[in-house]
């Protein structure tokens, strides 16, 4: 019986991979440089975590199970309950701001589209501890300066905030602000009559439709958006509010991110949990692939899952939407799947194969990469699969040549050989490689 993959994963090739550990790498660097640390939680965790606070519609979208002892559990489809789980239960008392970064893969039950997989990895931070402003903004800068470390240069950081939402929802009367934020956080992915249907069929008057359209056209450089906001909010708390989105922007400035910067106060984001600032990340492309990342504060979160009050941010890259784009903008460069050296023992002789074995094993310790052939092939087709691998050096361990010690070195690009002494080949061979 042959049995296919699961519907909405992927096997991952070398390629593939060594692009990934391209762009982790890149990212990871960028996330200690800000004095982030990682971890890794369960890939599983009890449903009621999710439940609590992560949305309904990603509650829908659980791989949700039953175990051998009747626990009813979940593969995690975000990081955010996890941490803030970790973090009730082992690190409360901790010194604030515990600063922590993460790249796993998580799991939703989806319709796979471009970008989009049930089983799908990212990358991110929470930053747990902080209420001030300039919380927000460090987690926001590191997010443009992840996007940065990897080439892209076209993309934009797009600053909502869930306060004014609700204040909104309050100017309209609405009683299910959550239920609003929903229906908004879906406009990108409806068109514009449907996204009028749905709201009519929410409740709204034709007058408050227009007030939701309006509000959503208000996005653009903070310097002319957020006078616009003062103007449409009139309660305290949303004046303070955009006071601290005023903040919030001159900070950028100081971070040096400012020109990938905009307001769009029309972005909810997905989960229940957000409460204040949220934020996304978008790269324009021809690929149907929308936000590359996103996150927000969530105050209130800890104190969900039994903690103590404790305010909290952070975000979330999607590799699987950020890659494409990079590939599609020739930013990842072509991974070197071979050897830069392939040691070929000239004959069956155990001799021979066990000196070939230690001069790749010298090689490699030398930081070379080194194969070898564990095949037995005969000379002309160990040559013949060296040159389809494209391996720039062979190295040919004969028996007349070991018996005066030494090997044959040979130029696969120029087919030149030379003759090497066994204890001079790791030298020999590093300045060849350097050219």
């Amino acid at each position: 019986m042959r049995i296919e993959k699961v519907k909405g994963t992927r096997d991952l090739l070398p390629e593939e991979m060594a692009k990934r550990r391209w762009v982790f790498e890149r990212i990871r660097d960028v996330f200690e440089r800000y004095n982030f640390h990682e971890i890794l939680t369960p890939t599983f965790e009890y449903t009621a975590l999710f439940q609590l606070r992560s949305g309904e519609e990603v509650v829908e979208q659980l791989y949700a199970f039953e175990d051998k002892g009747g626990r009813n559990l979940s593969l995690r489809p975000d990081m955010t309950s996890s941490v803030a789980r970790l973090f009730v239960n082992q690190f409360q008392n901790a010194p604030k701001p515990v600063k922590w970064y993460y790249i796993a893969n998580m799991f939703r039950y989806e319709e796979p589209q471009s970008g989009r997989y049930r089983e799908f990895w990212q990358a991110g931070v929470e930053l747990i501890g902080s209420d001030k402003v300039e919380a927000d903004a460090e987690v926001i800068a590191l997010l443009v300066e992840s996007y940065l470390a990897t080439g892209l240069r076209e993309f934009t950081v797009n600053i909502g905030d869930r306060i004014l939402l609700d204040e909104f929802a309050k100017m309209l009367g609405v009683s299910d602000d959550v239920g609003l934020m929903r229906l908004i956080d879906k406009k990108d992915k409806m068109s514009r009559e449907d996204f009028i249907g749905s709201l009519r069929e929410f409740g709204l008057s034709d007058e408050g439709i227009e007030k939701v359209l309006a509000l959503i056209e208000i996005k653009g450089k903070p310097d002319e958006v957020l006078p616009k906001a003062e103007e449409l909010f009139t309660s305290e708390k949303a004046r303070e509010e955009i006071k601290r989105l005023y903040e919030l922007v001159e900070l950028l400035k100081a971070y040096g991110v400012y020109d990938f910067v905009l307001i769009d106060l029309g972005i909810a984001r997905g989960f229940d949990y957000y409460t204040s600032v949220v934020f996304e990340a978008i790269a324009p492309n021809d690929l149907g692939i929308g936000s590359i990342g996103g996150g927000g504060r969530y105050d209130n979160l800890i104190e969900v899952f039994g903690g103590k009050p404790t305010p909290a941010t952070g975000f979330a890259i999607g590799i699987e939407r950020l890659i494409p784009i990079l590939e599609s903008k020739g930013l990842i460069p072509e991974p070197k799947l071979r050897p830069d050296v392939y040691v070929v023992p000239i004959g069956k002789d155990l001799e021979l194969r066990a000196k070939a074995i230690e001069i790749a094993q010298n090689l490699r310790k030398k930081g070379i990469t080194a194969d070898y052939d564990l095949m037995g092939r005969k000379l002309k087709k160990a040559l013949d699969y060296a040159g389809r691998l494209d391996v720039p050096i062979v190295v040919l361990v004969g028996k007349k040549d070991l018996a005066e010690g030494r090997v044959t070195v040979r130029d696969m690009v120029t087919g030149e050989q030379i003759a090497v002494k066994i204890e001079r080949v790791s030298e020999e061979l590093s300045r060849l490689l350097r050219g």
